[in-house]
């Protein structure tokens, strides 16, 4: 039982920091544009060599 009160606040603090990342990739925009990544992936045209 001693081991719960370890695992709770751990559990609680990983929660934590995935949902702050969560929020992050939100507010930074990451997730704006899915239709156009699916179109790029099945458009015939790609770059052999992309810019670094």
């Amino acid at each position: 039982m001693n081991v719960i009160a370890y695992l709770i606040p751990i559990s609680l603090i990983l929660g934590g920091i995935g949902l702050a990342g969560f929020v992050f990739t939100v507010r930074s925009r990451q997730y704006d544009d899915p239709e156009g990544d699916a179109q790029r992936i099945l458009s015939d045209e790609y770059d052999d060599h992309p810019k670094a």
